[in-house]
């Protein structure tokens, strides 16, 4: 069997994460060249500004308008406590990993309280669900309904269970197959769910390659080719060559929960679980870059209160 060169990256060593990222001040100079890559602006839009440091941390007064703020104002770091070397190695930590890391292997590895780890891990899966929120799918896709959750044993299992967590799963491919992008989104599975899905996350030319669950025919209405295959359920279904995308993601994606999770609340943060492991997928193919993107990406993203963190809905 021939090496799978994803798979096989060297991606970032933590020997080369210590020697880049290892200080509080080798974080903040990445973080100030990611926040203003072409030199500071306030948000005014002055260019000019004074800088000092105050109990260590490195602030700006803008000439024009007089604000004054530090690299973190702005940002998903705002008002922390935590130091930059720790919230850049939780970014590492997070994005390397192969599965998913919990907040209890967070805590160990930030050396921090249990509260503090969950909070860091939820603000950075806020900044990859807002990152992930405009992607959209095309050419060829796969679609399926999963589902995920459970807090009750027995009871219907699958497809119209009260006991779980409905979420779509699309899966763009290349024309023989193989996985290039996914969306997941959890929804229930109508017709109008299914066309605001479409107008989000679908985007012509497209070919929808789905089984037979009625709502899918909704998304022909904006102009797809729907490849429709009436399977009829049970373990033959799942080995269709048509199908092989959609079944593979969704069950690496369980297995990753499992294996990572004891317990967590996914009726109310799905949106937050599924954006991680859509962000982390869809930047697999150069892992050497996934850290500095995601420090981009934080650097652009409003501050998140633990208020916010904690509401069921998806923030704006």
């Amino acid at each position: 069997m021939p090496m799978n060169r994803v798979q096989f990256q060297a991606g970032l060593s933590m020997a080369e994460f210590i020697k880049r990222y290892g200080t509080e001040e080798q974080c903040e100079a990445a973080l100030v060249a990611s926040r203003w890559p072409h030199g500071f602006v306030c948000t005014c839009g002055c260019a000019l500004a004074s800088n000092f440091r105050r109990e260590g941390r490195l602030y700006w007064q803008c000439t024009a308008c007089r604000h004054q703020f530090s690299v973190t104002s702005g940002t998903v770091f705002e008002s922390s406590k935590l130091g930059l070397a720790r919230w850049f190695l939780a970014m590492h930590l997070l994005t390397q990993a192969k599965n998913n890391v919990s907040a209890l292997e967070l805590m160990r590895h930030l050396g921090v309280c249990y509260k503090t780890a969950w909070l860091v891990k939820h603000k950075l899966m806020e900044v990859m669900r807002q990152r992930e929120d405009p992607r959209q799918l095309s050419a060829r896709v796969e679609i399926d309904d999963a589902y995920l959750g459970g807090e009750r044993t027995g009871g219907k299992v699958g497809r119209g269970s009260e006991n779980k967590v409905p979420f779509m799963a699309a899966v763009q491919t290349t024309e023989d197959g193989q996985p290039v992008l996914i969306c997941l989104s959890p929804r229930p599975f109508t017709k109008d769910s299914m066309l605001e899905f479409a107008a989000k996350s679908l985007a012509l030319p497209l070919t929808l390659v789905s089984d037979g669950l009625g709502c899918f025919t909704a998304i022909c209405g904006v102009g797809a080719v729907h490849d429709r295959t009436v399977t009829g359920g049970g373990k033959a279904c799942v080995k269709l060559p048509q199908f092989r995308a959609i079944n593979t993601v969704p069950g690496n994606l369980k297995t990753a929960l499992s294996g990572t999770y004891h317990a967590f609340d996914f009726r109310k943060y799905a949106h937050r679980y599924l954006a991680e492991v859509q962000y982390r997928f869809n930047r697999r193919f150069d892992l050497s870059t996934i850290l500095v993107r995601l420090v981009r990406a934080a650097a652009t993203t409003k501050p998140r209160p633990v208020g916010v963190i904690r509401a069921a809905e998806p923030s704006r």
